[in-house]
């Protein structure tokens, strides 16, 4: 292109210009309306529970929040009660969820409540706040009905509780969300030799019939972690952004790097400026790794994008992150790998 036909193209034309060149047209898996897309391979548990509402015509809103609640009630998915306390022996639970006209809730620090999702839409739909956080969203949560559980470890946490109280070390592994009953800063010694594997965030994003977005994500967030710990998961733009007239995006990993890039947001916007959703996703990992290329090589963030088109697409630091879709055509969930930087 000349100089003469480049000042001839609109400014409002330059981003789009400058995305195709920078990552070209990148892959997508392409879904009619309505999906859902979840984190991970347990991403089905989710899926299975917001393919119903969606297939019979249901809002997005509701079928990611029952998406949440059928991982929270799921003692293998580890995002609820039943998950890997903090060093104190407590466990707190994060979540937020969105719709695409902006509206959002989110709880974090919550502790003795069995669906911190259901608790967020609360938030959203009944105060004119986003976030609440510790006691304050436990009472909340309370006065809207939720009642108050008992508060103590399951019999797998409490001994595996126990068993970190020996060393109290924390060590990144890569992937280790995927792991049965672990977390992502476990030592070696708590991974699992019988192949199973589980997480312990679970984000999802969907799009119903009408084409309204939504998501959510709910976790118990770092096993061990220090008590008072708020991870990405409820903080939106980070662990979580949804917008009607772009797309969604969610995330897991290690939530502070998330954090710090605004990754979901970064996600949201780089399709915005016309890139596709794997090609938004690796720019948001490319600025994660940037900012400490050492330690990007000792642990894993990844995201997925869902496009107001129905595009869908990952990418991670690490290989081993996967994603499921479920729509007509994956009625039963399948799962996909995400490419990765290393």
């Amino acid at each position: 292109m000349d100089r003469r036909r480049f000042l001839e193209i609109p400014v409002v034309g330059l981003p789009l210009l400058t995305a195709s060149r920078a990552f070209g047209t990148a892959r997508s898996n392409k879904a009619k309306m309505p999906v859902v897309v979840s984190t991970w391979d347990s991403g089905r548990t989710s899926n299975a529970a917001a393919w119903p509402i969606l297939a019979k015509a249901g809002s997005s809103i509701d079928a990611v929040e029952a998406g949440g609640r059928a991982s929270e009630d799921e003692p293998s998915c580890c995002v609820g009660l039943a998950a890997w306390p903090d060093r104190d022996g407590k466990v707190t639970l994060d979540s937020s969820i969105m719709k695409g006209n902006g509206d959002c809730g989110a709880v974090s620090f919550l502790e003795r409540i069995k669906h911190p999702v259901s608790v967020a839409r609360k938030v959203m739909e009944n105060t004119p706040h986003v976030l609440l956080s510790g006691i304050g969203a436990q009472e909340f949560a309370v006065s809207q009905g939720f009642p108050l559980e008992s508060g103590e470890l399951s019999p797998d946490a409490e001994k595996e509780w126990k068993k970190w109280l020996e060393k109290s070390k924390y060590q990144p592994i890569i992937n280790i969300e995927n792991r049965k009953g672990t977390s992502q800063f476990i030592a070696p010694p708590y991974i699992f030799d019988d192949g199973t594997f589980n997480h312990d965030t679970m984000g999802t994003i969907a799009m119903d019939a009408k084409g309204h977005l939504a998501g959510m994500v709910t976790t118990s967030g770092m096993a061990f972690k220090i008590r008072g710990r708020a991870g990405d998961s409820p903080i939106i733009g980070a662990g979580l952004f949804v917008d009607d007239e772009v797309g969604a995006a969610t995330s897991s990993g290690v939530g502070e790097e998330v954090i710090r890039t605004c990754g979901t947001h970064t996600v949201v916007e780089q399709m915005r400026l016309g890139r596709s959703p794997e090609a938004a996703c690796r720019e948001a990992v490319r600025r994660v790794v940037k900012r400490d290329p050492k330690k990007a090589k000792e642990m894993q963030v990844g995201f997925v994008a869902l496009s107001k088109t129905g595009a869908i697409g990952a990418f991670a630091i690490q290989k081993g992150f996967s994603y499921t879709i479920t729509s007509s055509k994956y009625v039963g969930g399948k799962v996909f790998q995400s490419k990765s930087w290393f």
